[in-house]
């Protein structure tokens, strides 16, 4: 559990309404039904207008890495190539047929499957560069959904504060309704930019740097892959891997 992604929006909320409640407003002034409807049902509308299915339905997925981002545990890889090395220069690459089985991630799989098989070196870098590449780039994708949240939620929040003063200047002969009309039409200002700043893009940075640790980690186990594919030895591996370590 990503505990800073819990604490980051209870603070957010925290200066949101603790800013309201210090200015001396009411906290039911930040609702408003038609703010609502015109910035966040209006954000997500241009989202969709601009993503494909596949890459909504990944954001979908990768959502719950803000609370519990994948954990790649690089020590103990380390110490699974190095095992696995071991064994290869034992028993030679057929020895590691029965770690295939045993290894449940697809890609970690993949790799160690064209090792046994007595792929070259080279062709095994590429194979698995190619999935790696496009597994990151469809990740990405994902990415730029939340991405696109926070860039087009303070503009529907304009928006918003545009048509709410449009409404106020229909009102001009009734004075007492320009005060309660004016706080509503920023409400939706307030919308766009807190829910961009404070949500959107900060999701979206969280969700690229958990998808560049998992990207760094799987380019360790191919270097690692392709050290064994090479026969180098399992000292020199152990040592050249730690360096993914910093």
């Amino acid at each position: 559990m990503d505990i800073l992604t819990i604490l980051g929006i209870l603070f957010g909320l925290f200066a949101v309404f603790g800013g309201v409640i210090a200015k001396g407003a009411e906290i039911g002034n930040l609702w408003n039904g038609a703010a609502f409807v015109i910035v966040i049902i209006g954000t997500f509308g241009a989202m969709m207008v601009q993503t494909p299915l596949r890459a909504l339905l990944r954001a979908g997925k990768v959502f719950i890495w803000l609370f519990s981002p994948p954990q790649e545990d690089r020590r103990k890889l380390i110490q699974k190539i190095v095992d696995w090395s071991q064994v290869a220069r034992k028993e030679g690459l057929l020895g590691l047929e029965a770690v295939v089985e045993e290894e449940k991630d697809p890609f970690t799989r993949k790799g160690l499957q064209l090792l046994v098989d007595g792929g070259e070196p080279d062709v095994i870098r590429g194979i698995l560069e190619v999935d790696l590449d496009a597994t990151e780039e469809f990740d990405k994708q994902a990415v730029k959904v939340y991405e696109n949240l926070g860039i087009y939620a303070p503009t529907l929040g304009i928006v918003g504060a545009v048509m709410g003063l449009m409404a106020v200047m229909q009102n001009l002969a009734e004075p007492d309704k320009l005060g309660p009309g004016i706080a509503a039409a920023f409400v939706a200002t307030i919308y766009g930019i807190a829910s961009a700043n404070l949500l959107f893009l900060p999701m979206a940075g969280k969700l690229d740097r958990a998808i560049k640790d998992q990207t760094q980690t799987r380019e360790m186990f191919i270097d690692g892959l392709i050290s064994i594919a090479e026969g180098e030895n399992p000292r020199n591996i152990e040592t050249k891997l730690q360096g993914y370590l910093n």
